[in-house]
């Protein structure tokens, strides 16, 4: 399993939401969870338990999707490491789902 080291973790937690109060998981752990599950395409439910409830992670994640949390980050990454990312090529899954003839439209 890829890790954020502490040295890439240092140069992007300014952009990270301040933890406050009874915090279970620190946000390194949390970004790791999230790679994981980035890099594995697993379900949130298939999170090892070593790294935390995975629907404290969801959960988490969701609020910092709401908060525009992630665009910041990504901003930073770009910006502070130097890491350029250029979407030029989209691919799309689908799956196929058989229809009545009549409503094929002949």
């Amino acid at each position: 399993m890829k890790t954020l080291s502490q040295d890439q973790f240092d140069q992007i937690k300014d952009v990270l939401p301040v933890q406050r109060g009874n915090v279970e998981i620190e946000n390194k752990v949390f970004l790791n969870a999230i790679f994981y599950i980035a890099e594995n395409g697993c379900k949130w439910r298939k999170l090892p338990k070593e790294i935390g409830p995975w629907h404290t992670i969801y959960m988490r994640m969701r609020r910092w999707a709401d908060n525009g949390v992630w665009p910041r980050v990504l901003e930073a990454l770009q910006t502070k490491l130097g890491i350029g990312i250029d979407v030029t090529v989209l691919s799309l899954d689908s799956t196929h789902v058989k229809v009545h003839p009549d409503g094929t439209g002949r």
